[in-house]
Formats: structure tokens, C-alpha cells, sequence
């Protein structure tokens, strides 16, 4: 884990646990990292009820609820993909917020319109979700860090949002 994501994830840990938040992850491409990124910090058992691994499109429609309309017309690395893919994490484990990750980690599985290093990112609540797509391909391994440091960084400013709401 990079000093970065440590960082991150200490941040995150310190404002759920202050604010009572509770967490769940949805990831494919990152397979779960993020989790286990969350799950190093000491504590972390007091606010995050857990994650699901969702490679396969069946996964992500059954215990997602991603829609499959949703996946037919976008594809499963897409932002509607992943804003899906958080509401029904939020669902499944009646967390407060959650993160997804969907993408292209490579080598291989990458299209002329979605190459390999495409991956869409999305963290937030009910009421309010961020996505960010990234294209840089830097091999599987930084690809996947790099997944795992920017959806932390997208929970971490949705969190910072609601709570400068308050």
C-alpha cells in the first residue's frame, strides 16, 4: 500500500468513524483492493459491512441490481454501470455510502472504443454519487493502484461535501 492510499484511508476511517457513516464496496476491476485497502486500518470493522467482487455481468445485475438494460446499452465499464453498481451496494448492505470500480486493467480485454487502462470509478451516497473515468494504461498492477487511490480520493470528497453541507 502506497504512503497515498494509506493516507487516504486513515482520512476516511477518522471522518466514518466521527460521523457514524457506514461503508460498502462494489468492485470489478480492482478486485478487492479497495476493501482490503480499507480493511488495513485498525478499526475499520466499525464502519464498513463489506464488499462484493463483481466480475461477471450476472453479479453485477443479481446482487447489484445493476440493471441489464444498463449493461446491454452501455456496457459494464461505464459511469451508469458504476453509479448502478454504488446505489446497489448501498442496497445490499444498507450502508450509508459505497464505492465501485469497473474497468480495463489489461493486459489484454481492451477495444478500439474502450482500451485497455479505461476504467470508470463512482463513490458517494443516495442523494449524491461522483464518477471519474481514467484512460491511462500503466500496466495491470499501477492500473489497479491507481483505481484504488482515485475512488478513495472520490469517497473521501463526497464525504467532505455532506459533511461542509451540515
Amino acid at each position: 500500500m502506497s504512503v497515498e492510499t494509506k493516507k487516504l484511508s486513515k482520512e476516511i476511517s477518522e471522518i466514518f468513524w466521527r460521523e457514524g457513516f457506514s461503508l460498502a464496496t462494489a468492485e470489478s476491476c480492482t478486485a478487492g483492493n479497495v476493501a482490503a485497502i480499507i480493511t488495513a486500518i485498525p478499526g475499520s470493522s466499525r464502519f464498513y459491512k463489506g464488499g462484493i467482487v463483481a466480475y461477471a455481468d450476472e453479479v453485477k445485475r443479481d446482487l447489484l441490481h445493476v440493471k441489464a438494460e444498463t449493461l446491454e446499452a452501455c456496457g459494464a465499464v461505464s459511469e451508469e454501470t458504476v453509479t448502478e453498481m454504488v446505489k446497489g451496494a448501498i442496497e445490499t448492505f444498507g450502508t450509508d455510502y459505497a464505492m465501485a470500480t469497473s474497468g480495463i486493467a489489461g493486459p489484454g480485454g481492451g477495444t478500439h472504443e474502450k482500451p485497455v487502462g479505461t476504467i470508470w470509478l463512482a463513490a458517494g451516497n443516495k442523494d449524491r454519487i461522483l464518477t471519474l473515468k481514467l484512460t491511462e494504461d500503466e500496466g495491470r498492477e499501477k492500473n489497479i493502484q491507481s483505481a484504488t487511490k482515485n475512488v478513495l480520493q472520490l469517497l473521501l470528497s463526497a464525504c467532505q461535501n455532506q459533511e461542509n453541507e451540515q
